[in-house]
This record gives C-alpha cells, structure tokens and sequence, in this order.
C-alpha cells in the first residue's frame, strides 16, 4: 500500500509543460492575428478601407447593400472549405474534439492555416459568431504542429493540442482560468497533473503576453453590485437559470434543425454558407446591431438600461441568423453569440425581476445561458467572472448556471457541441469520476478456495482432477513446489491436452516442465485497475495473487469475472435504495 499515491504523474510532465509554455506565446500570437485579420476584413467589407482594428459593422451606411455582403463571406468560405480544407467549418471545438477522441489528436498544418482566414472572412463580413471558437481551433491546430514535431505519446500530442486551444481561448477573452477549466471540461476528459499542468501553464503565458499586445482585462467591466441579493434576489437567480435553461434547448434545436434543413437541399455544401449568408444579410439590414462578433453590443447590455424592444430584436434576430447560419457549415464560434443573447435575455427580465444594479441580470443571464447551453457550468462561472471581474456576483451566478445546467442535462441528451460529434458517428459522456476500479483492491474481491496441483502429478489422476476443477469454474490452477511456493500456473485448456497425451501413462508428470517462462501476478493490496492494464498489457486475464512480503507465496486468484463484481459493486451504490437510519419510538404516553 505504501507504494500507492495520490498522483500517477512523473518527470516527462516537465518537458511539456515546457514545450506548453512555448505554445502559450504562439498561441497569444495567433489570438492578436485572428483578432486583426477579422477588424481587417470587416473594414473592407463594410467600409471599404484598410485597417486592422475591430470596428462594429452596424456604423456602416450600405442599407440594403448589406444583404449581399456576407452572401459573398459565404461564397469564400466554401470554396475554402472545398479547397482548402473541410476541416474549417463548424464551430472549432467539437472539430478539436474529433482531433482529439479518433485522429489521435493530430490536426492538418492546412488547418492552421485556413482556419483563421476563413473564420475572419465569415465574421467580418458580419456572420453572427465569436472569434473565440476559430481561435480554439486554430490554437490548437498550432499545438497538435509542435506535438507532431516531437516524438510523444498520443496524449501528450493531446495535451499540447488542448494547450494550444487554451492559450487561444486565454488571449481572445483574458480569461486564463476559464480556458484551463474549459479545457478539463470539454477536451481533456480527466483531471490529471500531466495534462492539466501543461495547459494551465499555456494560458497563464498567453494571458501574460496579452497584456501587451491587446492590453489588461476585463474587457466587460461592469458596475459594482452589492454582495449578497438576499432571498429575492436568490430566487430571481432560480428565475433566469430556468429561462436559461429553455432558451438553451431552443438554441441547440434550432441550430440542428437548420443543418438538417440544409441537409436536405439538392447542392454540394460549398453553396450553403452563401445562403446561411443571405439570412445574415436579411436579418443585418433589419436589425443591424446583430451583425458580426458584437463585442461592443455585449459590453453595451451589461452597462443596464438597454431598451426592451432592443434587447427582444437582438434575442431573436441574432438568435435565428446564428442557428441559420452555423446550421450552413460555414466557421464560426458560439460562445460571444450566446454571452450577447443570454445578456439580452437577462436584461429583459431585469424589467421585473429585483434591482440589483446596472447590467446584473443580463450578467447573470450571459453566464446561465452559455451554462445551459454549452453544459460547462463552472466554465461559465469563472468565465463570467474574469470578463467583468465582478467577484460580488460568484453566489447568483452559481445559483443561475447549475438551475440552467440542470434544466438542459434532464431534457436534451446532448449539447450543441457534442451533438455535433455525434452526428459524425461518435459519441462522448460528460460524465467525469473516479474508476470504481481505483476503490476496489485484489483483496477485497480475489478468490481464495483455490484448486492447486503439486509439480509431479501422477498422470491417472489428472482427468478426475480436471472434472472437479470444471464443477469449481475454475480455468487457471497454480502449481506449486514442496515448500507450498508457486512455480507457474498452468490452463485448464493445456492440463487436458496433457491428459490426453499421457493418458495410458502410470507415472508421475512433471508439470513444471509446462510452464510458461514468465510468470504474471497480481499483489493483494493493488487497486483492481492496476490489474486490468496488466491483463490488457500482457493478454492474460486470470492471474494468481501472491504476496508482497513473498511474492512465490500464494494468496489467491483474481479473474476478469472479479473485476465485473466489483462493477457490480458500483451499480449497487448507484441503484439499490435502502434506508440506513430507522426512526425509533423512544418513548410512549401510555
């Protein structure tokens, strides 16, 4: 037992957090390019000029010209998708998911490469989408480049890959806890030291080199709200968390009830995006403000005191130009779209709900719908509050976000991430705990009344022998010397074989003779998964347990079939109702 620790991690974990640190920078780099491409291509869109920085499509004076303008977006942006790469298209992280879960998360060079391009040209022609996805994407197509550069295992080729998605996520929006927390969420299924150190050390460098090239967050501030709402405000929380929780499911159905429609049309899916296009451009000529990232339209929702019919015609045209568009396959990120609808959705409920302060339903309404929508609530708490650095808000946004997480989890089997990956034919549990196998040690649940053979067996007595054993079940038998210590184990296949061969005979059969070279065991006080990797590792899946003090003394055997007793075990926990405390009469009134 002393040998077991907390933590399976070791030295290689130095190296690639290294190699991390490294993608950090490239990644902040990335971000800064990303960022500068789409101001670039909103100018020349929209205002028909050279310049980098990010300015909101709606100042521009097109009118109804603007309805072509993001057709052409998506008329680039499938001929990239069709030439360039297909990888392109989509939101960015469930693309990073499929990398990760059967590429052996190995992304193209090319992705790296037409990923940003056409993800600014699909926003700054006004696509309805964040930068935060591509940025995701191209991030961590950068970081699976560096890994397959050097001669790692598929999951540290994994984890440079979430590092590079990460430093991305940490640049684009200064908020280097949220990316790690993503991360463990929603692309490196474990909560591990070699992976989680890595990636957090690829944010916190992003966040650093940040600072000077985009400046300091938090790039929402908010006004300072009192520190506790009290029992008004708490249920005003339940309130937006359960609205959440119903615009969440909407959304998701919408954007697949769009791709879908899409689906179905009698064209190759280059021509979707400019179609996807056309509604963008409809929906921007109507309601301008609705148009491209909309970092400025969210910054201006959380200030308070938007105009409710504002606030109603951007929920519901972003809403349907986003679902249409994402729903065309072009390139795109969901999460600004929906920190601008869940803050619109917030804000009109400010009109009834509690006065809180400026801007603190629509804050609690971002994080609860990306919560609902998403499924990664601590994600959307800490990310909330690195956006606006209003620490005062943790305990709403906690009550917001789980309502919100807990609403979508009953009602929709997927999110809008995975349901993505599962339309490509995998599928991926959110599901995160500790290996049962981890709790239950070799004995605990080995086999103890154990049939054994000496090492000379007279040959007439081995079919009797055989019978017996078959009556027990059992399929391995250890052979042991006249000291009562193992030799080897013997099958019960190669004991008949033997039988058959020796069948006349009258003398004493040297088992030790069969043996196999190499004897595999297990220890009473290993963790019943330490086994099953031995078994996967050496094709054995019966070994006999011996003693740690005297590993030629036997103790028992230990079969696959224990190990699904101690799955059972787990599902017992899960399932069996049993009231453990009874309540007693302690007294009577007679």
């Amino acid at each position: 037992m002393d040998s077991l620790g907390d933590f399976t991690t070791s030295r290689r974990v130095v190296p690639i957090s290294l190699a991390a640190i490294g993608i950090g920078v490239l990644g902040a780099l990335v971000a800064l390019a990303l960022l500068r491409l789409i101001g670039l291509f909103t100018n020349l869109f929209f205002f028909q000029r050279w310049g980098f920085e990010l300015v909101p499509s709606a100042g521009s004076h097109l009118g109804a010209w603007v309805i072509p303008v993001p057709v052409v977006g998506g008329l680039v942006v499938g001929f990239i998708a069709r030439y360039g790469s297909e990888r392109i298209r989509g939101h960015g992280i469930p693309e990073a998911l499929e990398a990760i879960l059967v590429k052996g998360s190995r992304l193209e060079p090319r992705v790296a490469f037409w990923k940003p391009i056409a993800s600014a040209v699909a926003i700054g022609s006004g696509g309805p989408f964040g930068a935060e996805g591509p940025i995701i994407m191209t991030g961590g197509a950068f970081g699976s480049i560096v890994a397959q550069l050097m001669s790692l295992t598929s999951l540290e080729r994994r984890t440079l890959l979430v590092a590079g998605a990460a430093a991305g996520m940490s640049a684009t929006f200064a908020a280097p806890v949220s990316a790690v927390i993503l991360a463990v969420e929603l692309l490196l299924f474990e909560w591990m030291p070699r992976s989680v150190i890595p990636v957090a050390m690829a944010s916190a460098t992003a966040a650093v080199v940040r600072h000077y090239l985009l400046g300091a967050g938090p790039i929402f501030p908010v006004p300072p709200h009192a520190a506790f709402v009290g029992l008004a405000g708490a249920l005003g929380c339940v309130a937006v968390g359960l609205s959440a929780g119903a615009l969440s499911m909407l959304l998701t159905w919408a954007v697949y009830a769009a791709e879908d429609a899409f689906e179905r049309l009698p064209m190759h899916w280059m021509w979707w995006p400019a179609l996807g296009g056309l509604a963008v451009g409809l929906g921007g000529w109507l309601f301008p403000r609705a148009l491209g990232v909309g970092y400025d339209v969210i910054a201006e929702v959380l200030r308070g005191g938007a105009a409710p019919r504002f606030l109603l015609g951007l929920l519901a045209v972003k809403g349907a130009i986003w679902a249409l568009a994402l729903g065309s396959g072009t390139s795109g990120g969901v999460l600004a779209p929906l920190l601008m609808m869940g803050g619109a959705l917030g804000g009109l409920e400010a009109h009834f709900l509690p006065a809180e302060g400026a801007g603190f339903w629509a804050l609690i309404g971002m994080a609860a719908i990306l919560a609902g929508t998403v499924r990664s609530p601590f994600t959307s708490i800490v990310f909330a509050l690195e956006l606006t650095h209003d620490v005062t808000s943790l305990l709403p946004l906690l009550i917001a976000c789980f309502v919100a997480h807990a609403i979508t989890v009953l009602y929709l089997r997927r999110d809008i991430l995975t349901q993505k990956v599962s339309r490509h034919g995998f599928h991926l549990s959110r599901e995160y705990a500790v290996d049962p196998l981890e709790t239950v040690f070799v004995g605990e649940i080995m086999r103890v009344k154990v049939a054994v053979l000496p090492e000379l067996v007279p040959a007439e007595r081995l079919p009797r022998f055989l019978k017996l054993g078959r009556q027990g079940g059992q399929r391995l038998y250890p052979v042991l010397d006249g000291s009562e210590l193992i030799l080897g184990v013997i099958t019960r296949d190669d004991l008949e074989r033997i039988s058959r061969t020796h069948a006349h005979s009258r003398e004493d059969l040297p088992l030790a003779a069969f043996l196999s070279a190499s004897l595999v065991t297990a220890y009473p006080d290993e963790p019943m998964r330490a086994v099953v990797l031995r078994m996967m590792e050496t094709g054995m899946t019966r070994l006999p347990v011996v003693s740690r003090l005297n590993p030629r003394r036997l103790e028992g055997l230990v079969s696959l079939k224990d190990i699904l007793k101690a799955r059972l075990r787990r599902l017992d926990d899960e399932r069996r109702r049993r009231r453990v405390l009874s309540v007693r009469r302690i007294f009577s009134i007679s």
